[in-house]
């Protein structure tokens, strides 16, 4: 199947990143723009709680959900926002290294950000994507 993202590298930047640093998606291309996805179990309640890489697990869970309801995969996906509820980057990185391993080769761009608090109770991991897919 062709993809519609396309990941750029540059020599002139650090290698230390895990992502490339842009990517693009043609014209014709059908963007996908995700709601947070959230590690909420299907009763509603926060999975995983007190867990940063077991609520980034669940929350990779549920944007796989919405992507193929979207008719795109991880593979589609352009660019990734990850927000951790923390000021300790090793709550970050723990997070982190959980999305950066479910998308595998395919390292978007991504920003990893620690923020104050996320929206429901004892939530710490939240992470948004955008996809682009071809239409055929």
């Amino acid at each position: 199947m062709a993809r519609a993202i396309t990941l750029i590298r540059s020599a002139a930047l650090s290698d230390v990143a895990e992502y490339a640093y842009a990517a693009t998606a043609p014209a014709e291309s059908r963007l996908i723009f995700l709601a947070g996805a959230c590690p909420l179990n299907d009763d509603g309640s926060t999975a995983a709680v007190g867990d940063y890489a077991g609520q980034a697990s669940k929350a990779v869970e549920n944007m796989r959900v919405a992507l193929a309801a979207a008719g795109a995969s991880l593979q589609d996906v352009i660019s990734t926002r990850v927000l951790v509820a923390s000021a300790r980057q090793r709550d970050l990185v723990a997070a982190w290294e959980v999305v950066r391993d479910a998308f595998g080769d395919h390292d978007v761009p991504s920003t990893l950000m620690g923020v104050t608090v996320l929206g429901y109770d004892d939530q710490l991991v939240e992470i948004e994507a955008v996809a682009a897919v071809l239409d055929q």
